[in-house]
């Protein structure tokens, strides 16, 4: 299980996967208040991309990465749209 250091490979990678195949597809959101740890999984049970994070600018990225998603995985045409990830 990979763990990107950083957000934009991390982001990369993710909607890469995504967009093979949409219906395999599983995003995990988990928080560890102990830590101050959020952690973010994508997989498709053959891959799986994990990123954690304990800083705030990090949160926000993760938070509109996760309803890019979101809107993508209820869209009709979730094939032929490309994710934009800043």
């Amino acid at each position: 299980m990979p763990l990107y250091q950083t957000w934009e490979e991390f982001a990369r990678a993710a909607e890469k996967l995504y967009l093979t195949d949409p219906m395999k597809v599983r995003v995990v959101l988990k928080y560890r208040h102990c830590d101050g740890n959020l952690c973010m999984k994508v997989t498709d049970d053959a891959v799986c991309l994990q990123y954690k994070t304990d800083q705030a600018q990090d949160v926000k990225k993760i938070e509109k990465f996760h309803g890019q998603l979101m809107r993508l995985m209820v869209s009709k045409e979730s094939r032929s749209v490309s994710m934009e990830t800043d």
